[in-house]
């Protein structure tokens, strides 16, 4: 019965389709969009062309940049930490972790991208600083973030390895060796953060363990005894307040 309405209804939207006059197709709803490819003798042409396409290129790697380059890395991994020391499973889900990972980036990098906004970009679109001017002034906020939260042993992990002169000031060392140092300096901060995370933690999953093996319930698995407890001291602690509060102040 279900399958005959299914076929019934596509019938009758076929039946209305063929019953429109033909007249009412002519007139456009929307109005359309052409892309073509031709040639042109003015060289600024196929400049703004490829200009297009570098602008395509930023927008498709922007979550990469927004991530690589923010705060988002610690504060993920963390909270991942966090999740696996509960041992709740999914629970956050994934889609919470990341929404809350990427509000708190925006609360702490909102600072430096207002700075590259005032700096950079507002200034460009006026029209009173080049295009090379306003992209200087958009990163340097973001390399003054990247410098403050990378080790020198990471760095001069990368300005070593790249083969190139020793710098001798920040504005030398390049944007594509801080990025990579930065990346490991911030894993290696989250994972420090989560080992201190899991230490509790696994203080009351060895007390139940030693607990249930005591009493002979060696059957009974420990973690289905010890989540409600690990909940209930992160809850008495007000753990979310705490880590939150710890890890934005981490940045500063």
């Amino acid at each position: 019965m279900f399958k005959q309405q299914h076929v019934v209804f596509i019938a009758g939207v076929l039946l209305l389709i063929l019953c429109i006059p033909e007249g009412a197709f002519a007139a456009p709803l929307v109005p359309s969009v052409n892309i073509g490819l031709g040639t042109s003798d003015n060289p600024k042409d196929f400049a703004l062309t490829l200009q297009i396409m570098a602008g395509l290129t930023i927008l498709t790697i922007a979550p990469s940049i927004l991530i690589m380059t923010t705060s988002f890395i610690r504060i993920v991994v963390v909270l991942s930490f966090l999740r696996n020391a509960l041992s709740t499973q999914n629970v956050p889900s994934n889609q919470i972790i990341i929404a809350l990972s990427m509000f708190i980036t925006f609360y702490i990098m909102s600072p430096y991208w207002s700075q590259a906004n005032d700096n950079g970009l507002q200034p460009y679109l006026a029209g009173t600083i080049t295009q090379e001017e306003a992209l200087t002034q958009v990163v340097n906020p973001l390399r003054d973030f990247m410098f403050k939260q990378t080790r020198e042993s990471d760095l001069a992990l990368f300005v070593n390895l790249s083969q190139a002169e020793r710098p001798e000031t920040q504005e030398q060392v390049s944007t594509f060796t801080l990025i990579p140092a930065y990346i490991i300096s911030e894993l290696k901060t989250a994972f420090q953060i989560g080992f201190m995370i899991y230490i509790p933690f696994i203080v009351i999953d060895m007390i139940v363990a030693s607990t249930l093996m005591s009493m002979g319930m060696m059957m009974l698995p420990p973690v289905m005894i010890s989540l409600p407890f690990k909940i209930l001291l992160f809850v008495m602690v007000d753990g979310w307040h705490l880590l939150i509060h710890s890890l934005i102040v981490s940045f500063k």
